[in-house]
């Protein structure tokens, strides 16, 4: 804790990946934002360098990310630490109930909550998770199939989509 503001330091570091630098940002040890295409909350500009379990852990970020990236890594394994209401807390949990190459639509993410009616309110905290890719709200597209939404852009969400299809595809063969 800062004396000054009460609040964690936060520790920011960017890695570069095939969809360009990714900022990251951590405190207390876990991982609390996963931000692309230049985007991030004002907080992180704030950020400072990393240090202490914070560096381990944006390390261990860069490193399961770029074993993502490459096709040995189906499933991440990092401390989170996200803020959210308790709506958007159970959409983020059921976001990382998605498979591995696997879609889901908004409808179907409602229902998997046990709020059929909510697809919107779904679509909306989908595009408040703050650790994109890491809980990957690129696995949700439109009830016909179509990419829908994406903070880091479609061409993002249709590269991410591709490469698990693809690694899936090989992995199966």
């Amino acid at each position: 804790m800062t004396a000054s503001s009460g609040r964690a330091r936060l520790a920011r570091t960017v890695t570069e990946s095939p969809l360009g630098p990714l900022t990251l940002i951590a405190s207390g040890g876990a991982l609390t934002g996963l931000y692309m295409n230049g985007r991030r909350p004002a907080s992180a500009d704030a950020a400072g360098d990393a240090e202490g379990a914070d560096a381990a852990v944006l390390d261990e970020v860069e490193r399961q990310l770029s074993e993502y990236f490459s096709g040995q890594r189906q499933a991440f394994d990092l401390p989170l630490a996200l803020e959210g209401t308790a709506f958007q807390r159970r959409v983020w949990d059921a976001l990382l109930g998605i498979g591995y190459g696997r879609t889901l639509s908004y409808g179907q993410l409602a229902d998997q909550i046990g709020q059929p009616t909510a697809a919107r309110a779904v679509g909306l905290a989908n595009g408040r998770n703050p650790v994109s890719i890491i809980v990957p709200c690129h696995r949700v597209v439109g009830a016909d199939g179509s990419l829908t939404g994406y903070g880091g852009g479609l061409d993002n969400k249709h590269r991410l989509l591709e490469l698990e299809r693809r690694v899936s595809r090989d992995s199966a063969g």
